[in-house]
C-alpha cells in the first residue's frame, strides 16, 4: 500500500506543496485527479493589441539594462504584472492579485493571479525560479479553483507558472478530473506576441 502524502491532524497551504518531494502525479492522485504531460492545442485569440505589446517589449528592453531583477518581487513587477495588466486593458477581465482560498485541510492559502471573464486563468509565480517543483503548486491551486467553483462552469480551467523569463501552461479537465501540462514553454520577452495571444485566447473562448 503506497505511502500517504498527507498527515493527518496538519493543514496544508498551497506554498507547502512546492517543497512536497513527490513527483506530481502522486501528489494529485492523492486528491483525485489524474496527471500527464503533452503537447497541448491552447486556445489563441484572433485579433490582439499589436501596439500594445510593442510598448510592453520596448519598455521591458529600456528598463532591463537599469533594473536589477534578481528578486521574485522584482520580475513580479517587471516581467509578469505587465504582461497580464496588457491582457486585462484590452479584454473584459477582472484581475484579482493574491486571491485567497479556503477549501480544506489540504487547499487552502493565496493564489498570485486569478483572471476572470467567462472563463478563469491562474497565474502563479514559481518560487525560487523553480517551475518543476512550483507545478505542484499551479495544480493543488487548480484543484482548489475547480472545487470552489464547481457549479456551472466551463469543463476546462487554465493555469499557468512563470518564472518572468519563463512560461508554462496547463490545463484542467474538470469532469475527467485530469490536469495536463503542456510540454512546450514560452519565452519572456521573445515569445510575447505568443504568450498574449494565449492568454486571451483563454480568457475570451476558454
Amino acid at each position: 500500500m503506497p505511502r500517504r502524502i498527507f498527515k493527518e491532524g496538519r493543514r496544508y497551504t498551497f506554498s507547502d506543496y512546492f517543497e512536497m518531494g513527490q513527483p506530481t502525479e502522486e501528489i494529485l492522485a492523492e486528491l483525485g485527479y489524474s496527471f500527464q504531460t503533452q503537447a497541448l492545442r491552447l486556445p489563441k485569440a484572433e485579433h490582439i493589441d499589436q501596439a500594445s505589446i510593442q510598448s510592453l517589449r520596448e519598455t521591458y528592453y529600456a528598463l532591463a539594462t537599469k533594473v536589477s531583477l534578481n528578486s521574485e518581487a522584482a520580475k513580479r513587477e517587471f516581467m509578469i504584472s505587465p504582461v497580464l495588466q496588457t491582457i486585462v486593458r484590452s479584454m473584459d477581465v477582472r484581475l484579482n492579485v493574491e486571491y485567497p482560498v479556503d477549501i480544506d485541510e489540504h487547499l487552502s492559502g493565496t493564489i498570485d493571479y486569478l483572471l476572470r471573464s467567462q472563463y478563469e486563468l491562474i497565474v502563479i509565480e514559481a518560487k525560487k525560479g523553480d517551475l518543476e517543483k512550483g507545478f505542484s503548486q499551479l495544480a493543488a491551486e487548480m484543484i482548489a479553483i475547480d472545487r470552489y467553483d464547481s457549479d456551472n462552469n466551463p469543463d476546462l480551467l487554465y493555469g499557468a507558472i512563470t518564472i518572468g523569463e519563463v512560461w508554462r501552461f496547463a490545463m484542467l479537465e474538470r469532469p475527467q478530473k485530469r490536469l495536463l501540462r503542456d510540454i512546450h514553454t514560452l519565452r519572456f520577452p521573445e515569445d510575447l506576441e505568443e504568450l498574449c495571444t494565449i492568454l486571451g485566447g483563454i480568457l475570451h473562448k476558454g
